[in-house]
């Protein structure tokens, strides 16, 4: 099982924000979509760090919330970004996510933004794939069954 079965279900769509962008814009985005990450694209869209929801209560700790705000996104966002490849596998990533303590992952394809992910996303289908191999084991063990009859 790969990502790409996640991302054909929630879509690629992206929620990407330049990093010169101040940290207030970035909640604005993040209210607005509802999510708990951003993507940041530097230089010629490209991906430059991620903004999380825990990225920016941390500045609001550090600096005060209304200064806080004011900051560019560049001096808040995490630049080290752990990324995977669409054909990587679930259980992969989510060693790597739960190990790493972070919760939403861009997902690239040739080195290009294919989506992102989060643990949730994860967890849901690795939850239905064992719901699935539980119902093949029940549907194997009623026909084992009826064959001792």
């Amino acid at each position: 099982m790969s990502l790409k079965s996640i991302l054909a279900a929630k879509g690629d769509e992206v929620v990407s924000i330049d990093f010169t962008d101040d940290l207030a814009a970035a909640a604005k985005l993040l209210t607005k979509h509802r999510i708990g990450a951003l993507v940041v694209l530097g230089v010629e869209g490209r991906l430059a760090g991620i903004l999380s929801e825990r990225d920016i209560v941390r500045a609001m700790a550090e600096s005060g919330s209304s200064t806080a705000l004011l900051l560019p996104v560049a001096q808040v966002m995490t630049r080290n970004v752990s990324t995977c490849d669409v054909n990587d596998p679930i259980s992969s990533v989510m060693d790597r996510m739960t190990k790493g303590r972070f919760r939403h992952m861009p997902v690239l394809d040739n080195d290009r933004l294919a989506g992102m992910i989060s643990i949730g996303d994860v967890l849901k289908r690795h939850i239905e794939t064992i719901r699935e191999h539980v119902h093949q084991l029940e549907v194997s063990l009623t026909e084992f069954d009826l064959m001792r009859l």
